[in-house]
């Protein structure tokens, strides 16, 4: 599938992982401000979250045969792709952002609004 026909803003797989890399390194960076028992991983590709108080984990991970995010929160999982430069999940249409701000927020009892993406 190439960037056209998957509706891709990116033109080709480096500048997405170059994108990815960047807005996963921005999150970590905020979730770090978080003033809660979180240990937050990055690794290429992936950022990885793990709640201490209950060992449950949310994972963002990118897929880059898609040039999507999938981020796996609470036995869910959603799919976002990056519209008019905003990551909105395919499906709902409701923005990245938004939505982590709501399950952070739900997960530690604390406002979480995260701006960076």
């Amino acid at each position: 599938m190439d960037s056209l026909s998957s509706g891709s803003e990116f033109p080709d797989d480096g500048a997405f992982r170059r994108e990815v890399g960047d807005v996963l390194a921005a999150l970590l960076d905020e979730v770090d401000e978080i003033e809660a028992d979180i240990d937050a991983r990055l690794s290429p590709g992936n950022l990885n979250v793990v709640f201490e108080d209950d060992d449950s984990t949310f994972v963002l991970s990118q897929q880059t045969p898609t040039h999507e995010l999938w981020l796996s929160a609470n036995l869910r999982a959603w799919h976002f792709r990056r519209v008019d430069g905003v990551w909105r999940e395919r499906d709902t249409d409701e923005p990245m952002l938004e939505l982590l701000s709501a399950l952070f927020s739900e997960k530690t009892g604390l406002r979480v609004g995260f701006s960076a993406g």
